[in-house]
């Protein structure tokens, strides 16, 4: 395979790392705060999102540190991609502070 080529599924494929180990963040922040036992989601999300990223990092990057850092990039672009799309609007957002 071209070298181009795979530096453009790494990246690909650290969006896909990026959007599972925040969007999981994301999913597990929502059910943690409701839930009785928080402790148990956030710290089993933790480890299985850790995981994940840290196997899938090791797996594209096989050695090269081209295909990390591309890898890297990318799960950055899906930070600030969840982050946006997760973001709460502030108009729906109440204020406990007086008002003047």
């Amino acid at each position: 395979m071209s070298e181009p080529l795979t530096l453009i599924l790494a990246a690909l494929a650290g969006c896909l790392l990026g959007a599972v180990f925040f969007g999981g963040l994301w999913w597990t922040v929502r059910k943690g705060l409701v839930s009785p036992h928080p402790v148990v989601w956030f710290l089993g999300s933790l480890v299985l999102r850790v995981a994940i990223v840290l196997f899938g990092f090791y797996l594209v990057g096989g050695g090269r540190w081209e295909r990390f850092l591309v890898c890297l990039l990318g799960f950055l672009v899906a930070r600030f991609t969840v982050v946006r799309l997760t973001r709460s609007n502030p108009a729906e957002e109440t204020s406990h502070a007086p008002q003047p």
